[in-house]
This record gives structure tokens, sequence and C-alpha cells, in this order.
């Protein structure tokens, strides 16, 4: 036992700072999230940006938790920007200590471990769904329980009641394993509670935990009135197929004859449904206590990291050394913005949408978890809104473009408030032909970037840049083509890109060399016509 003590002790200490080996269900890992209300949220990351930004992935990287309840409060906590981020920012001292005191850290964990099995999933369904009602005729059982004591206490004085009282196991019975599947229901969450609530007994003892919410204890305390009727479910969950069969039989004969399950299982929930805000602030003690130890974990395994200065409501960020956390070895980059917003060209895989992701990640962790990846990071308080990744809506018959545009329009009407927003676009209008392509892209960036709105958008388009240097800071990202290779230093360069490589990537990857000759041709042609005839931008109705 000793052994095994300190064989998990090690583990956790070994694993501090590393990615978790497991397997994420994302049903399960967000049913918290999905019911729970946001009143005062300043933003709930919409599930468009989160496939823009690979969120799965991103909390898979992001996620150290040793509870399940805890992996449910930090997906939570990372979809939800709270409106004060003071209260994001206030836990510093104690990510501190966690960081610097393994022993303090580790007898922690051991605590969170207890809540590791996939059952402690379901304890957010005691306090965000609606419990079972008994039935109408639920007084019938009340009679029936009575009546099977009474007709017991009975027989010795009245033989002939043996007749009667078997009568009432008949129907006894059957009412009793009727009310199974009502059982089945709880005896996931109910025995998990139990648990959840002798952990967070444990861990409030401790002074600093207990700043993260001073009045729990009369929670606790609340919860624990219930413990006696509950521990119906905790013996239920725990016998099975291990226990004495001899014993088993026994306890469900009583359960029968008397039928316990039906009375203390509506009486139970009836309890814990006047408990629900108790439930959900001991469910919250320990997600955040779990969220703040994935938090340290993540920080101490990074190269480097930040806390990030989350000022008022001014169109500017500042990014030193910030990149992708989910890019192995990731180049770095640095990026200032002062009352403009960014326009960035490049060739494909050169690293545009890669840096715009960068930008939007870390916006997110920023106003969530209070971490940046990067060595100085700065933004405005400000929601995050993205187009990056589209697709065909086949089911809906709508096309790529029509997606685009409803996507792009929302932004447009998230625009007209003044709380900041940051704006996430890459290839606008990729979908249709370059003049409206152009002409709607110029008109919609500028309209995006009104007030304090800041916009990160890619494109192809040199002529969009040239139309929006007034409004844009230009920054590309570039390749060099040699002989036979092509190399991509994914690093970020002020101004467009001037010079076009794809016709001799072509020829690399050793394209015929009538195709290459046309190519060549066809776009010396093209070059000179554009400097001869400026198109017609304006966007006219029909």
């Amino acid at each position: 036992m000793v052994f095994n003590r300190k064989k998990e002790e090690e583990n956790l200490q070994q694993s501090f700072g590393k990615l978790k080996d497991a397997t994420f269900d994302f049903d399960s890992i967000g049913k918290y999230f999905r019911k729970k209300q946001h009143p005062d949220a300043f933003q709930i990351i919409s599930d468009k940006t989160c496939d823009d930004l690979d969120f799965e992935e991103l909390f898979m990287f992001l996620d150290r938790t040793q509870s399940k309840v805890g992996q449910q409060y930090l997906y939570n906590k990372l979809r939800v920007i709270p409106e004060n981020h003071q209260e994001v920012a206030s836990h510093e001292a104690l990510l501190t200590r966690l960081i610097n005191e393994p022993a303090y850290r580790v007898a922690i964990q051991k605590q969170l471990k207890k809540l590791d099995k996939r059952e402690s999933y379901y304890i957010p369904a005691l306090f965000q769904d609606e419990h079972l009602q008994p039935p109408k005729w639920f007084f019938l059982i009340r009679i029936l329980s009575f009546s099977s004591l009474l007709s017991l206490v009975l027989i010795p004085f009245l033989p002939q009641m043996l007749f009667f009282w078997s009568f009432i196991i008949l129907i006894n019975f059957a009412l009793h394993y009727r009310n199974k599947r009502n059982l089945y229901a709880y005896l996931a969450p109910i025995p998990q509670l139990l648990i959840m609530n002798s952990v967070a007994r444990e861990l409030f003892k401790d002074h600093s935990l207990k700043k993260l919410n001073p009045n729990l204890a009369s929670s606790i305390k609340d919860i624990n009135k219930v413990r006696n009727r509950m521990s119906l479910f905790k013996l239920e969950a725990n016998l099975g197929g291990d226990a004495v069969a001899i014993f088993w039989a026994f306890v469900d004969i009583i359960k029968i004859v008397f039928l316990l399950e039906p009375l203390l299982l509506f009486g139970v929930l009836k309890q814990l449904d006047t408990k629900r805000k108790q439930i959900e602030e001991v469910y919250s003690f320990i997600g955040l206590t779990d969220t703040l130890i994935s938090v340290a974990s993540l920080r101490h395994g990074l190269t480097h990291y930040c806390q990030p200065e989350v000022h008022g409501s001014d169109k500017k960020i500042s990014a030193r050394e910030v990149y992708h956390p989910l890019i192995p070895e990731c180049v770095t980059n640095n990026i200032e913005i002062n009352g403009k917003s960014i326009l960035l060209t490049g060739s494909n895989m050169s690293g545009k949408t890669s840096f715009i992701r960068t930008i939007g990640i870390n916006a997110i962790t920023a106003q969530t978890i209070n971490t940046c990846f990067a060595r100085q990071f700065s933004l405005p308080k400000m929601r995050v809104f993205s187009a990056i990744r589209i697709s065909d809506d086949l089911m809906n018959d709508r096309s790529y473009y029509f997606q685009e545009v409803l996507t792009i329009k929302e932004m447009i009407d998230k625009s007209h408030s003044e709380t900041p927003n940051i704006y996430l676009l890459d290839e606008i209008f990729k979908g249709t032909n370059t003049i409206e392509r152009i002409s709607a892209g110029k008109a919609i960036l500028s309209s995006l970037n009104q007030n304090n709105h800041i916009v990160f958008v890619s494109t192809h388009d040199i002529e969009l840049a040239d139309l929006l240097k007034d409004e844009y800071e230009l920054f590309h990202f570039s390749e060099i083509v040699n002989h036979q290779s092509i190399d991509f230093d994914f690093k970020l360069k002020d101004g467009k890109l001037k010079n076009r490589n794809a016709i001799r990537i072509l020829q690399i990857n050793e394209y015929p060399d009538e195709i290459i000759k046309e190519a060549i041709k066809i776009s010396a042609d093209l070059d000179k016509a554009s400097l001869h005839v400026k198109p017609n931008l304006s966007i006219s109705g029909q």
C-alpha cells in the first residue's frame, strides 16, 4: 500500500508539465458547458470560432487536469470570456505556489484523482437537469411498504396474514424492478457526488484553497445532511459482481419487501432538488482547483509564456516572440498594432493562416486562463470572431460562398457595437470572381475596421492591399524558391508581398514545359494590362 502511494506520487511529479496521456470524450467533457447559463459572460466563444482555431486540439494540449470535474470546468472556462479580467488574474499567487511546491501540489492532485472515473462526468446532471418526479400513484408505494411491515408483524398472531403478505410481496416485487430503471439513472452521479463532497471537505482545510470560496463550508455541510440517504446509491454502485452473492441477495430481498429503493430514491431527489446551488458551488470549487493545477502544469512545460496585459478599449495589440502552441518548434514573431488593422499577403503554406490562428488563440487564453504563448502580449478586452475554415453546407444546399457571406454578415452586425472585437479572416471571398472579391472585400474590411475593432485578414490579392494601405498595416510571409526546393522561414515581414512564385513552384514539381511557358506569357500579359486598365471597383445594386 505504501509502495503504491509512493508510485502514485512519483507519477504525479513526473507528469507535471507534460501532455496528458488519455483519450478525450468531448461529448462528456462539454456537458457542463452546454447546459450552463452564462448571463454575465463577456463572450461565449462560438462553435464556428472553435472550429477555426482547432479548439479541440488546443484543449488536449492545455488540459492537465486530474479529475473529470476539472476537465469539464476547464473546457467551460476556455469557452467563456468573463466580464471582469481581474477574476482571471486573481489566482497568480496560488499558481506560483503550485509550481514551486511539488509536495503541496501532489497532495492536492491525489485528492482530485478520486474524481477521475468516467461516472464523474454525470455530476452536473444533479444541478443542471430536471430530476425524476414521483408518479401520481406514488402514495401507493408508501401504503404497500407499510402494509408489508404490518403484515409481517401480524403473521405470528394471525397466520392467515401470510397469504395477504405474499400477495403484497408479489406487487412490491413488480414495482421494485419497475423502479430499477429510475435508479440506474442516478447510480453514476450520486456516488460521485459523495466522493466530490468528501474531496472538497479535505481540500477546504487548506488556507490557500479556502480563499477560492470562503463560504463553501455551508454548501459542504448541506450536502452532508443527505449523505445517509444517498448511501443506498453508493452501496448499489459498489456491490455488483465482486460482492458476496448471498449478502447481495439478502439486501435485495429487504429492499423488495419494503420498497426501500423508490422511497429513498424520490426522497433523495426531492432533497437534492433544493440543493442545486450548493452542489454547483462544490463542483466549481473542485473544478477551479483542478484547473489552476492544469494551468500551472501547462506553464511549467512551456519554453516561454507570459501573463497578458489586458488594457482598456484602445486599438492596440502588442506581441513579442508570440507562437502557436500546437506547432512543434514554432517560429516566433513580433507584432505591434496601434490604430490600424493587419492585412497579410503571402503564398500558400508560408504561415499566414497559422499566424492569424496564433493571434486568435492567444486572445482567448489571455482572457480565460491569463496565459499567453509569447514573451509579452497586450491587448484590449475584446471579443473574438473568425471566418477561417468555411465549408459547403450540402444539407441546407448552401455553397461555400454563401456560407462565407452569412458568417461575415454576423461579423458586420457585431461591429455596430462599441465593444472592441477582433476579427480573424482568411482569404476573404475566395469563392467568387476576382473583381467582385476585391471590391466587396475592400468595402467589408473597411467597415469592420471602424471604431476600436481590429481585423487580421490574409489575402492573395495585391490590389486589395493597395486599396487598404491607409487603413491597414501591411505585412507578408514569403518563401525562398531554390533550384529544386522551396524553403519557408515563417517570419513576419513589413509591407506587401512583391514576389510571385506560384508558376516557379509548378516548374519545380516538373509540370510540362508547354504549361509553364503559356502560364508565364499569360501572367506577363495580365501584368501589362493591369498597368493600363484601372478596374471599376464600385459595387452597384441590381
